[in-house]
């Protein structure tokens, strides 16, 4: 199991992951801004212009449907904006990985010269004293 993971991850192009990560958090950041600012409209009443015999039947069931789709309407507005809460996160958390990425990338340069200076002083002090 653990090495299709690893398979997987080779596979990822990091240095693009790496690049786009701020387009992918700016991204996420405009669409919640877009999502949390738009309002739940409120539902207005619309005048009864038909006559009351022929439109009582008529009207009972378009008021019924407009109430069940201002339902549906009001329903999507707040799975849209937990949507876009729930991408920025993912970008931020992101954003983060790819910060924390670099830094141990950092380290493992560090770490890798740090490893061949010793490598160099060993073999050094190895032929000084075989030299002897």
């Amino acid at each position: 199991m653990a090495i299709g993971w690893l398979a997987v991850l080779k596979n990822v192009p990091w240095t693009e992951v790496v690049n786009n990560a701020p387009l992918v958090a700016d991204g996420a950041r405009k669409l919640w801004k877009i999502a949390a600012r738009k309002p739940i409209a409120p539902t207005s009443e619309v005048p009864n212009t038909m006559p009351a015999s022929a439109a009582a039947s008529t009207l009972a069931i378009l008021e019924a449907r407009i109430a069940q789709l201002e339902a549906a309407k009001t329903e999507l507005q707040n799975e849209m904006a937990t949507s876009s809460e729930l991408i920025k996160a993912l970008a931020d958390q992101n954003t983060q990985l790819i910060q924390r990425i670099q830094t141990m990338r950092r380290y493992a340069m560090w770490l890798t010269a740090a490893l061949a200076a010793s490598a160099i002083a060993a073999v050094t002090a190895l032929l000084l004293l075989l030299a002897r």
